[in-house]
């Protein structure tokens, strides 16, 4: 299943703009937020179709039944990128635990690229619900491995997948390497891929733009 969250004009449609424009880009602590906040409109969505159960809590004149979350999801990020959009998500599932994985596109003299997933710390993940934060699902190659990670730490109930951008083509391979009831929840859509596997019209590179440039190994 694929949310498009940009389907309805909200102001997820504003943040997105912000996020592509390239005048907006130059405000690194702007672009950082405007992740953060898709991360928590993401996170209240997500949490409408989270189990819940009724609690009794003593409020100064009596009691009353309230509902609450009946466990909290593990957040998992992908480093460095998905820092912003991870934070989101736990401004609003503050008592989630959390993971986070390094995986990269290691490029090739040819132009093509593997991906390298060289570290993960992360909790027990059996039968907990987990929700992977990733701001631009492009090929899609890099979730598919990232998943394939988390799994080696036990195998989880559900797998939400939260990015601000996602391709047709990653989401395609997402949904057969991984599975259907994987549900996808995007700010927005984008068509097209490059040869190199860039998302057309995108934002260029997530990373770089919220963090600075770096140096590719």
């Amino acid at each position: 299943m694929v949310i498009n969250l940009s389907d309805q004009h909200s102001l997820v449609t504003n943040w997105i703009s912000e996020l592509r424009n390239t005048d907006v880009q130059t405000d690194r602590m702007r672009f950082r937020r405007n992740l953060e906040r898709i991360g928590e409109v993401a996170a209240y969505e997500i949490s409408k179709i989270l189990p819940w159960h009724t609690v009794e809590v003593q409020t100064p004149l009596g009691l009353h039944n309230s509902k609450m979350l009946m466990e909290q999801p593990v957040l998992a990020t992908i480093l460095r990128a998905g820092l912003p959009l991870h934070q989101g998500l736990l401004n609003f599932f503050d008592k989630a635990d959390n993971a986070f994985i390094t995986a990269y596109r290691k490029h090739k003299r040819d132009g093509s690229f593997d991906i390298a997933v060289e570290y993960m710390s992360a909790p027990s993940l059996e039968g907990r619900i987990v929700i992977i934060s990733d701001p631009m699902l492009a090929t899609g190659a890099s979730l598919v491995k990232t998943i394939a990670r988390i799994q080696t730490e036990g195998t989880p109930a559900a797998i939400h997948i939260v990015t601000a951008i996602a391709a047709v083509t990653g989401i395609e391979l997402v949904q057969r390497e991984v599975g259907a009831d994987v549900q996808i929840w995007c700010g927005d859509v984008d068509e097209e891929l490059t040869a190199k596997g860039y998302i057309v019209p995108g934002l260029g590179d997530a990373g770089d733009l919220a963090y600075g440039s770096k140096n590719q190994f």
